[in-house]
């Protein structure tokens, strides 16, 4: 079997699977069946400081955007960060570290903008002997009205003095917590390790409504008639997690900083995806309060199946082998060339590739009177929507063609296109050569 277990910035853990800071690991509890579920390790939901209460709301605090039969594609939450007494959660941090010393305890932190507030809380949460701590720069809501959260996460020179207090008050490994709700996520990356970070864990949720009550025209959740934007997370958001993840990764200026991937992991698949991004160990929120924390069992036994079957013994075999791939458009190569294919045995003539590429896309796939679908080949400009809308898997695919290769279904050459070539740094007389 595949080895699972991790050393993110000298803190091991069986595997690479942590709950992230969110109501899941809210209070002892939760966390303690987490660990007897199999869970790496854990991001404590968010403490702030002794000040001013904290307090919730007490009506719904879920939105939700549902796929077919109602699967849960991405939830939008008014929550705040813990209401619970400081004093209480850090003695349940002590107590469940203590009793579970393999497994990655991590504390999340919000206080103030100001140093005394954080050199007074990061001794506290040293003793109990955590292991390291999590700045959350990403809340996009409630926090962030009060100066904290996003609204710290938004502005590069903020985060690089908080993260420098850290640094100078606490021994712990310290882990900044990225906010989506930003132009170009670099930036706050490099302010971060500047300020002497040790790792950046993202994205946090992207501020959002999800939807507006249609009697009431209240945004839901709804409070009392009124509601407030939230923050989005859960499968939805993992094509936005991962390119900002990518982003950071192959940035010259946080190469080689370590990352804790977050953002709508659900599958072995989707760690497996953010791994060869570059990330150390990943996050999961969304997927545990949907399925339970057993979800784990799945995340382990198929990541590990899958690094046996491709040979990978450790983690770190194929962390980052994606990276290198990742591109800007620019330099694609426009030589390469694939086409359309439609298998007539498995396809089941409901026409939805014929009807997306007749009104949307190219004209490039006919119907005979008897309802059978052929690509044409001079018109497929393989943009591939007809796989995308295709209900049967496999049903179509692109074949893989060689420039001037003689197709043998139409008798002419394969050629390049062309329509972007003045733009293109293999034109010698392009902009973008120059």
């Amino acid at each position: 079997m595949a080895d699972l277990t991790t050393d993110f910035l000298g803190i091991k853990s069986p595997n690479p699977f942590w709950l992230a800071s969110a109501p899941p690991t809210d209070k002892e509890y939760n966390v303690r069946r987490a660990f007897e579920a199999g869970w790496g390790g854990v991001v404590w939901k968010t403490l702030g400081s002794e000040g001013p209460p904290v307090v919730n709301v007490n009506g719904p605090r879920y939105g939700a955007i549902y796929g077919a039969d109602r699967r849960l594609l991405g939830l939008n939450n008014i929550e705040l960060i813990t209401d619970r007494p400081l004093e209480v959660n850090l003695r349940e941090i002590k107590t469940v570290k203590r009793d579970y010393p393999d497994r990655a305890m991590i504390v999340s932190l919000m206080v103030p903008c100001e140093e005394e507030a954080w050199k007074a809380i990061l001794p506290r949460v040293e003793d109990t002997g955590a292991d390291g701590i999590e700045l959350n720069f990403g809340c996009p809501h409630g926090m962030s009205e009060r100066g904290m959260g996003s609204a710290v996460g938004q502005v590069p020179e903020y985060i690089e003095m908080v993260t420098r207090w850290c640094k100078q008050h606490s021994r712990m490994p310290v882990i900044v917590k990225l906010t989506p709700n930003i132009t170009d996520v670099r930036y706050p990356a490099r302010a971060a390790k500047a300020g002497g970070a040790d790792a950046v864990s993202l994205i946090n949720t992207i501020s959002s409504i999800t939807s507006v009550n249609l009697d009431d025209f209240s945004p839901e959740p709804s409070i009392d008639g009124k509601g407030s934007h939230g923050g989005y997370c859960g499968p939805a958001v993992k094509p936005i997690a991962m390119n900002m993840v990518a982003e950071i990764a192959r940035d010259p200026e946080t190469h080689g900083l370590p990352i804790s991937g977050i953002g709508g992991i659900t599958t072995w698949r989707d760690a497996a995806e953010f791994i060869s991004l570059g990330c150390g160990t990943v996050q999961v929120c969304t997927a545990a309060m949907t399925y339970g924390f057993k979800v784990v069992e799945e995340m382990k036994s198929g990541l590990s199946q899958w690094m046996d079957e491709k040979g990978y013994a450790r983690i770190d075999d194929f962390m980052g082998r994606a990276v290198p791939n990742v591109t800007d458009w620019q330099y694609l190569n426009l030589n390469y060339v694939t086409k359309a294919r439609i298998d007539q045995d498995s396809c089941i003539k409901c026409g939805r590739c014929y009807v997306a590429c007749e009104d949307t896309s190219h004209q490039a796939i006919s119907m005979s009177p008897d309802r059978v679908f052929e690509v044409i080949d001079e018109e497929c400009v393989a943009c591939n929507l007809c796989v995308n809308v295709c209900p049967v898997e496999d049903c179509i695919t692109m074949e893989k063609m060689q420039v001037g290769q003689v197709d043998p279904r139409t008798g002419k050459t394969v050629e390049p296109d062309y329509a972007n070539w003045t733009m293109h740094p293999n034109n010698p007389s392009s902009q973008a050569a120059e």
